[in-house]
């Protein structure tokens, strides 16, 4: 014969038991989109951290390119490798112009980046994008 106690223990095993199915799904429910922000997230910085060693490779290549007797090559191989430290390939480095002579007045690089290539997991939100900067600098000593 069940007592009371016992009729109220059996009732809270059978709850139990199906609240531990809730529990279930709602962690398989929740966590799914906690890893999509955590993701989301690290892509989002990852894309932040290109642009901006991309900005720097500019930078870099440029300041190279307006001294006296630099070269196009050497204004590639700079911004090349500022963009190699950081693990980024393929992108397409233009300086123009492609012979910088003692009148040339100005340098322009440019850096162009397709986003797939970049980062370290499938692009998810960047699918298809990419990077396109410029700058332009006056030359030293030019007059």
């Amino acid at each position: 014969m069940l007592t009371r106690s016992n009729q109220l223990g059996s009732f809270r095993r059978r709850a139990s038991s199906k609240r531990l199915g809730a529990v279930m799904v709602e962690m398989a429910i929740t966590s799914s989109v906690l890893f999509l922000f955590f993701f989301a997230a690290l892509e989002f910085c990852r894309v932040s951290m290109i642009r901006h060693s991309v900005e720097l490779a500019l930078y870099e290549g440029g300041r190279r390119g307006i001294v006296p007797g630099a070269t196009a090559t050497e204004v590639r191989t700079i911004a090349r490798s500022v963009l190699n430290r950081i693990g980024v390939t393929g992108a397409t480095i233009d300086v123009t112009p492609s012979v910088i002579q003692n009148s040339t007045n100005e340098v322009s690089v440019r850096i162009q980046l397709p986003l797939d290539r970049g980062l370290f997991a499938p692009a998810l939100f960047f699918a298809g994008k990419s990077l396109d900067r410029t700058l332009v600098m006056q030359r030293e000593g030019v007059q």
